[in-house]
Formats: structure tokens, C-alpha cells, sequence
């Protein structure tokens, strides 16, 4: 089943607060760059399937996904890859409920055991529909529970769960090729998205990649999350053909450090579709 138009769009590439952050006037914050301006982190994958149909899998639902999927002209979701259950990852998970009456199908959530536990009890409203008071419109999802290194297969798609670290967090990252022939230009590509640390066991996964996306955080040290120098050294080791950082926050002026990043490396922008 070979993938055919093969897109990934980054639909956010903004820390938790968003850039421009609540209240803060800083260079960044009122910078006219419109690079400078980034909705909560999170992706999506669009390609045609062996019948030409469309497909379209997302990585995380951000707080802001309303406003990406706008933006994008996004008009369905066959599923969601779930990274960790942080509030700038899961809090948008209730407007797929727009894709589910667009598409007249349920959607299925990809997440490990603990945070499919953690998605019934924060929206007990769609997975528990049957106790809400009135009959209202929610979205309709199927769970499936995902470990590492246990891959999934989506339409022509393989989505390998890999072990990161987000602080003391345990998360997933994502592998993602084509389940087989030829892979597309930016495949195989590894979405690395709030690391601190890559453990030992996950390194193999990483080797041979075309593109690796991969978190950015801010130029000093943070304790959940890559600083600028940390991140290229790891984007070193991965040595992937192309890898765009994400997950910044207002620290990172995009022309100035952009510039700044080796060759082969570059900060990712809200809307950019490799």
C-alpha cells in the first residue's frame, strides 16, 4: 500500500504559552516576523492511499487545533497519535468532533495505557457520552493502547512509538515510514517533540532518517526540555538529512537563530509543509 502526496505540516511550533506569549512585549512577542508567531506545538500527515483516497493523521490535538485546522484547510482526521498527555498536547481534542460530522466516522486515538487513562477522565464527556445530561454534540473516538517499538500501521503509513524523556516524564516520539516501497521525500522521519533526554534504547530508531523533528525550547538550560545547544548536539549524533526544531518559546528570535543553526538544520515555522 504505497503512500502517494505525501505531506507533513507543522501546524504549531510554539512552547506551552504560545508565542506571542500572555501579556509579555518582548522582541519576539511584537516581532513582525510572522515566523515569530507560533500556536501550541503539533503536526499532521496527509497523503492519498493506495484507492486515492485522502488521509490525514495528526500528532497531538493542541489547545489551538481549531484555529490550525482552519488555517490549513483541514477537513478530516483518521487518527490521532497521542505524544504525552501535557495540557498543550491533549486540550484540543474535543474539536475533532468536526471531523468526525464532516467525515460521518469515528476517530481513532492512538496514546499509551496511562494516558488513554488520563484523556476518559479529563474528557469524560466523550468517553463516557452515555452519562451526559443531555444528548450533546461530542466527538466519537476508538481508543488503541501503544507501546514503543510496537508499530502501527495507518493506511500505507507505519507509525513506530519510540521512548523519550520529558523531565522525569516518560513520553512517546514518533517513527514514521512508509510500510512499504518507496519511502517519500521526507520519510523516514522521527517527531521528537518535548525531549529532555533520548534513552539509550531509542537511539537505533533513530538512525537513517531523512527528517527529524525535534524540541528547541530556549537558548539557557530547562529541565523538561532541550536548550539550543543541547538540541543541536543531538541533531549531530541523529545526523538526519534535514532537522527542524520545534517546541520554541519567546527566547528564540526565528531569523536571528536560524541563521545561526548548521547546515542542515533550521527552526520550523507554523504552516510549513515538507
Amino acid at each position: 500500500m504505497p503512500l502517494s502526496d505525501f505531506r507533513f505540516r507543522f501546524l504549531g511550533t510554539g512552547t506551552s504559552a504560545g508565542v506571542p506569549a500572555i501579556g509579555c512585549r518582548c522582541d519576539v512577542c511584537t516581532s513582525e516576523d510572522p515566523c515569530d508567531d507560533r500556536t501550541r506545538t503539533a503536526a499532521a500527515m496527509q497523503w492519498l492511499d493506495d484507492e486515492g483516497q485522502e488521509r490525514t493523521v495528526l500528532l497531538d490535538a493542541s489547545p489551538d487545533l481549531r484555529q490550525q485546522a482552519i488555517r490549513e484547510e483541514l477537513d478530516r482526521c483518521d487518527a490521532i497519535f497521542i505524544t504525552h498527555n501535557h495540557v498543550d498536547h491533549i486540550f484540543g481534542l474535543d474539536e475533532v468532533r468536526r471531523f468526525n460530522t464532516l467525515m460521518q466516522a469515528p476517530i481513532d486515538v492512538h496514546a499509551e495505557p496511562r494516558v488513554l487513562e488520563d484523556l476518559s477522565r479529563v474528557f469524560r464527556h466523550i468517553f463516557e457520552s452515555k452519562d451526559n445530561i443531555n444528548d450533546s454534540f461530542v466527538a466519537t473516538l476508538h481508543s488503541h493502547a501503544i507501546e514503543p517499538q510496537a508499530a502501527v500501521e495507518v493506511h500505507g503509513l507505519r507509525v513506530t512509538p519510540i521512548r523519550l524523556l520529558h523531565g522525569r516524564l516518560p513520553m512517546l516520539g514518533f517513527r514514521l515510514e512508509a510500510s512499504e516501497g518507496e519511502q517519500p521525500p521526507c520519510l523516514p522521519l522521527a517527531y521528537c517533540t518535548d525531549v529532555s533526554a533520548v534513552p539509550p534504547e531509542t537511539w537505533p530508531m533513530l538512525e537513517g532518517l531523512s527528517t527529524l523533528v525535534l524540541d528547541m525550547l530556549r537558548p539557557r538550560h530547562h529541565p523538561t526540555h532541550l536548550n539550543c545547544d543541547q538540541a543541536v548536539e543531538i541533531a549531530d549524533q541523529v545526523a538526519a538529512d534535514q532537522t527542524w526544531f520545534v517546541h520554541m518559546s519567546h527566547d528564540i528570535g526565528h531569523r536571528e537563530v536560524d541563521a545561526a543553526l548548521p547546515s542542515g538544520m533550521s527552526l520550523a515555522f507554523d504552516g510549513l509543509c515538507i
